[in-house]
């Protein structure tokens, strides 16, 4: 080979959350690990223009929601003044710190860090697409395929800055007197939220009967009250029919029908595009290699993440739903500790999804719709945040914590939550699930007072009939 070539014992393609943690255990265990990202430093989407600058944003947000509530506790605050050139520069802060800290890691662990893109020549052969760093081929034993995913498009919309991607819209091009945005899903919903805490007149159009599709509808209810006083409309069994660029916006057509049996037509400032994300697949030589998809376009993989082609692996949004941060980076491990021949397999009992809108959603494990459709005995134990303290303190009693529990056994199967710091409190529950928890030992286990937390226990309370703060059994 040429001096451009290089051999190594692992190359991970994809520096995001599944990727930049698999190469630092592998350097860990001692491998000699290059990681192939065009992005200055580790963090992927996630970091850089999804996860953390949307929750950047979100946090903002509160801070003007909390400071609108203040007066109900008799504390006047002037009308806040956005200024979104400093927002953004403290959205970007967040982002730089955290992936300059990551490059650092990265460093102090040998990892080579390949800033291009990579495409697979053969079964262990991958080639850059530029020279970088004085290379331009990678020999490897085994491969970790963490390429990520990117925003869906809608084919009838026209190319136009006024037609954002969710990649766009954290970045907050500017504030429009009038937002569309198509999908309500949680991506949608968090960034709706965003901008019209900002300022904007937000319509939701989804296509579905409901808000967050395949969430728990007794969860997505003190939501849909908030979104409904939020937002200008929510728009649901809609679609959009046709997007027409005009010199001062946009004319988009919108079914269902109105009372006369035409579609309607509404004039938009800008069109936020929220319909899900696609694997990065396309393009990088997956066929070179043997790498077989499944029919949704998914990268094929086994219980150890191991794809059809040998020694070549896959984790995160590449490899299938659930497309989380938290699940790629749990998967980028198993994958590391596979190579490094550990007897070990990706099959969590439950993994947590949250919606950081206000208020949180958050759940893990069976819901209760699924023990329905899979014929479970279970008993659902719930806990209406107006029976807590600290939900009363907080000036939030609009929620809910609810267990699904066996009902002979009180084994605790699945949990969901509505309501302040849900996203923190579900943890408890998915330790539970993972560790086969039972109702009596989260309501025999101490938690502080007063805390939302509590609220957990209290509805573990409900399976025995003894709740302190709230009669009777569910």
């Amino acid at each position: 080979m040429n001096k451009a070539h290089i051999d190594t014992e692992l190359v991970i393609l994809g520096g995001g959350p599944g990727g930049y943690p698999a190469a630092f255990l592998a350097a860990d265990l001692g491998m000699a690990v290059v990681l192939i990202d065009p992005n200055d430093n580790p963090g992927g989407v996630c970091l850089y223009r999804g996860c953390i600058p949307s929750k950047a944003l979100l946090h903002a947000v509160k801070i003007i929601r909390q400071a609108a509530e203040a007066a109900k506790l008799g504390i006047d605050f002037d009308a806040p003044k956005l200024d979104l050139d400093r927002l953004r520069r403290a959205t970007q802060e967040v982002v730089g710190s955290l992936t300059g800290g990551l490059g650092q890691l990265g460093k102090a662990r040998r990892i080579r860090h390949l800033r291009a893109r990579g495409r697979l020549e053969s079964g262990n052969l991958i080639v850059l697409e530029k020279e970088t760093g004085g290379i331009s081929s990678i020999g490897f034993e085994s491969l970790i395929l963490a390429t990520g995913s990117s925003p869906n498009r809608l084919s009838l919309a026209p190319k136009s800055p006024r037609i954002w991607s969710s990649d766009d819209a954290v970045a907050l091009p500017e504030i429009p007197e009038r937002l569309l945005v198509v999908g309500g899903g949680y991506i949608g919903l968090e960034l709706g939220t965003v901008y019209a805490a900002l300022g904007s007149r937000v319509s939701v159009a989804e296509m579905t009967g409901t808000l967050l599709p395949g969430v728990d509808p007794e969860l997505t209810k003190p939501l849909r009250r908030r979104l409904d006083s939020l937002f200008e409309s929510v728009m649901l069994e809609t679609t959009v029919l046709s997007i027409e660029e005009e010199a001062d916006g946009l004319t988009i057509r919108l079914e269902p029908a109105n009372r006369d049996g035409e579609p309607r037509s509404a004039r938009f400032d800008a069109c936020l595009v929220a319909v899900g994300r696609r694997p990065n697949t396309h393009d990088i030589g997956l066929e070179n290699a043997g790498v077989a998809l499944d029919e949704k376009g998914f990268v094929k993989t086994d219980e150890q993440l191991r794809t059809t082609a040998p020694g070549i692996f896959a984790i995160g949004d590449i490899a299938g739903p659930p497309m989380l941060a938290h699940t790629a980076t749990h998967q980028g491990r198993t994958a590391v500790e596979v190579i490094h021949q550990e007897n070990v397999a990706y099959a969590p009992r439950a993994y947590p999804s949250v919606v950081f809108t206000e208020p949180e959603i958050a759940w893990c494990g069976v819901t209760e719709q699924e023990a329905k459709r899979q014929g479970m005995d279970v008993e659902i134990l719930r806990f209406p945040h107006r029976a807590s303290g600290r939900a009363r303190t907080l000036g939030d009693i609009s929620g809910l914590t609810k267990l699904i529990a066996a009902r002979h056994t009180g084994r605790i199967l699945g949990a969901g939550i509505v309501g302040p710091d849900a996203g923190e409190l579900i943890s408890e529950a998915v330790l539970a699930v993972e560790l086969g928890a039972t109702a009596t030992d989260l309501s025999l286990t101490i938690h502080p007072h007063p805390t939302m937390s509590e609220t957990l226990m209290e509805a573990a309370e409900t399976y025995s009939g003894h709740c302190t703060h709230y009669l009777g059994r569910n």
